[in-house]
């Protein structure tokens, strides 16, 4: 079954055959004003979103900063390019009706954030590389 999943502003086209996922090709997107479309069909994205961030994780090298829990993203603390100190918190996780902090594992430099704000994640999933 193939799954077009959209992470800053890039498609990818993800291919998911007995729980085995693969990433088939990558597209950039374009803003272009479009006229409403009445009822269209939502693209199931869930089974797809590890594999997107693993294709985004391999782009920036550095350590990165996984979720630890499935939840929803409630705020981002930080921002590309911003120095963090260890235990800084770089984002809220909510998980389970609570909000976790997820804190810096290291002093450094937040290379990438690839997270967005209200997007749901799984364990695993990247958010952010510290340089």
């Amino acid at each position: 079954m193939k799954y077009i999943v959209t992470i800053n502003n890039k498609n990818y086209e993800v291919e998911v055959e007995k729980g085995q996922a693969t990433v088939v090709g990558t597209t950039q997107t374009v803003a272009v004003a479009a006229k409403p479309v009445e009822q269209a069909a939502p693209v199931p994205a869930a089974p797809a979103a590890a594999p997107a961030a693993a294709a985004v994780q391999q782009s920036v090298a550095g350590e990165p900063v996984k979720a630890p829990m499935p939840g929803v993203i409630l705020d981002i603390k930080v921002s590309s390019g911003a120095s963090v100190k260890k235990g800084d918190v770089l984002f809220i996780l909510e998980a389970m009706k609570m909000e976790n902090e997820i804190t810096a594992p290291k002093d450094g430099v937040v290379a990438q954030i690839s997270a967005a704000k209200g997007a749901s994640v799984v364990t695993g999933d990247l958010l952010a590389v510290l340089q």
